[in-house]
């Protein structure tokens, strides 16, 4: 836990992935449609992924990736992601983290 809490706010916008999940590639995708730059720790090539994995459930995230931090902040996984884009606060929440300026 206290390395998700390290890592997670190393940047703006982190997001703990799988290389090999559609989803977390959708999701990273639209943040760099944003404009933001997130850091991305793909969990299926980290020595300690599994372990971290299992951090995030703990933390609530269901399933565990992609799991979004932003301002250091745990936003959610894709669902809650998509929801804060569709209604417009994503790009408020990248404007206060400093992971957007326009």
């Amino acid at each position: 836990m206290d390395q998700i809490a390290k890592l997670s706010s190393q940047k703006a916008v982190v997001i703990f992935s799988k290389s090999s999940c559609c989803m977390s590639h959708a999701i990273k995708r639209l943040f760099y449609e944003q404009g933001a730059s997130p850091m991305v720790h793909e969990l299926d090539h980290d020595p300690r992924g599994k372990e971290m994995e299992r951090a995030l459930v703990r933390l609530g995230c269901s399933p565990s990736v992609p799991a979004v931090f932003i301002g250091g902040q745990f936003v959610g996984s894709a669902k809650t992601v998509m929801t804060l884009h569709l209604n417009g606060s994503l790009n408020k929440m990248l404007k206060d983290a400093g992971a957007i300026w326009l």
